[in-house]
């Protein structure tokens, strides 16, 4: 090797790559579902003292800088407000989703009837409004199917919300559903653990974390073990066929990223900007207070009891004064002084502003709650703003739609089951109507401007004009009378198959006759 290549070599640039090393991080989670079901329900409820008894118990690292965990120093308290707003958004959500529901329909007339009193029994309108909300503040939840020939001879519907039930998965399927029911019995505390598998359920009863026999409680003394369609097991438990259906139905909104095969919660992103916002409200209401105006009036200007002639103690709120020393020198002039403290208004509204606009953003619109934004008159305007609340609604029209069908399903199965009916279960049509849609007047001038333009047919101007607030058939109808008053026929084609005698029927008699 030559000495210019030997000094080429030892000139060259050379890097090296080191691995990373492996680091282990652990992570504590500050509350498990259950304890964050309790504190989302406190939040809906909405009630200023138990939100300081919650944060008083939630004493660690992550809350204690929390508005509703600070306390007031000695001399210094200061009047804590919350704005209910946490409970306002969850109503609103259900109220705009279940105002558009329409019936439950199904093919068949005898089906029809059967469910329409089921739904009757079990006010399902008022059901699916608790359920609702309590899926939206705590996540998820699970509908029981129940029979009780002393109660009902339908199907009896009742709803767990996510702290009161247990989800078992397999493979990511939720294949059981542990339903909890508290019972006090004689000072001891016991639970109820009922499965609800496909085509079983099974009962357990524990006192302190420990199972004891169902006949230790009268509320749970006749319960038993329960087999339906077509279910199997043999003397082991092994299962030989699984049923057809369970008796329960989870629901859930959104899924938990945090807590494995759980429902998510709106509050779950959401506390901290409530916690503030409360802050901000109570903050600006405390400057309020602190700065009414003060009057200095000196002693002898005081206002006295007209009777004993005694000094007046000051009310703080309708007669607040500070007494001063009279001013006795020469010349001087006891007067009453007024000072009115400056509160900064506009830094308080943009702080509300700013904390609201935090609470609200990705769940609902200001507008739907009754916040005013300066609306303007058209229509369109008015679907822009309200576009964050139609993507929740249509999130949740979603979860419900599916979950309704499940229900359905299986509360039907049930009671054909129980009845030892024959019966077919047909497919059931559950449908929602429009939010915030254009006026009647607006939607004709629209569609009115895509029909006389050629862009749109009369099917789809009677479909899109009506929606689901009209069935097919009335549909069919209706662009049938605007054909037959617009003038248009339809005729059959004729094939070229026909002899001529029919050609000459259906007036081609002067073709080919020349």
């Amino acid at each position: 090797m030559s000495k210019i290549q030997e000094m080429t070599e030892k000139r060259q640039s050379k890097i090296s790559m080191n691995p990373a090393e492996t680091i282990s991080i652990n992570i504590n989670e500050s509350l498990d579902f259950q304890a964050n079901a309790a504190k989302n329900r406190i939040w809906y409820r909405g009630d200023s003292l138990e939100l300081s008894q919650l944060y008083s118990h939630l004493n660690n690292t992550s809350t204690m800088y929390n508005f509703w965990s600070a306390k007031c120093s000695p001399g210094m308290e200061m009047r804590k407000i919350h704005t209910g707003l946490p409970g306002i958004i969850v109503d609103m959500l259900a109220t705009v989703v279940l105002t558009d529901m329409n019936d439950i329909l199904f093919d068949k007339k005898d089906i029809q009837d059967i469910w329409e009193d089921i739904e009757a029994e079990n006010e399902l309108k008022k059901l699916l409004e608790n359920a609702l909300k309590e899926a939206l503040y705590i996540g998820d939840g699970a509908f029981k199917i129940t029979f009780d020939t002393e109660i009902s001879k339908y199907p009896i519907i009742e709803y767990y919300p996510g702290d009161q039930v247990e989800f078992i998965s397999k493979r990511g399927r939720i294949r059981e559903v542990v339903f909890k029911t508290t019972y006090n019995h004689k000072g001891q505390c016991y639970i109820l653990h009922e499965t609800y598998g496909y085509g079983y359920i099974k009962n357990r009863l524990t006192k302190d974390g420990k199972e004891v026999e169902l006949n230790s409680l009268p509320e749970t003394a006749e319960l038993s073990d329960y087999h339906f369609a077509n279910y199997k097991e043999d003397e082991q438990g092994v299962v030989k066929s699984s049923g057809a259906y369970s008796m329960a139905v989870p629901f859930m909104i959104y899924k938990s990223s945090k807590y494995k095969g759980r429902g998510k919660s709106i509050f779950d992103n959401k506390v901290e900007a409530f916690d503030s916002f409360d802050e901000a409200w109570s903050q600006w209401m405390d400057a309020l207070r602190a700065g009414r105006t003060k009057q200095y009036i000196p002693e002898c200007l005081l206002p006295r009891d007209p009777n004993t002639g005694m000094t007046l103690s000051p009310n703080a709120f309708d007669n607040r004064y500070i007494k001063t020393n009279s001013d006795v020198r020469e010349g001087a002039v006891n007067k009453i002084d007024v000072e009115q403290p400056a509160i900064p208004h506009d830094s308080y509204l943009a702080t509300y502003v700013t904390a609201l606009d935090l609470c609200l953003q990705g769940l609902i619109s200001p507008s739907t709650i009754g916040i005013d934004v300066k609306k303007l008159d058209n229509a369109e305007a008015q679907r822009e703003k309200e576009k964050t609340t139609l993507y929740t609604r249509d999130a949740i029209v979603d979860a419900l739609t599916d979950g309704l069908k499940a229900l359905v399903n299986s509360v039907l199965n049930a009671y054909a089951d129980f009845n030892d009916l024959d019966m077919e279960i047909p497919e059931v049509d559950i449908t929602f109507g429009e939010y915030a849609n254009p006026s009647f007047e607006s939607q004709i001038e629209t569609i009115g401007k895509g029909r006389t333009q050629g862009i749109m047919s009369i099917e789809a101007c009677v479909d899109e004009l009506y929606g689901d607030t009209k069935d097919d058939d009335w549909k069919d109808e209706e662009v049938a009378r605007l054909k037959a008053e617009q003038g248009i026929a339809v005729m059959d084609e004729p094939g070229v198959n026909e002899e001529a005698g029919e050609f000459k029927a259906n007036g081609f008699a002067g073709v080919g006759n020349e």
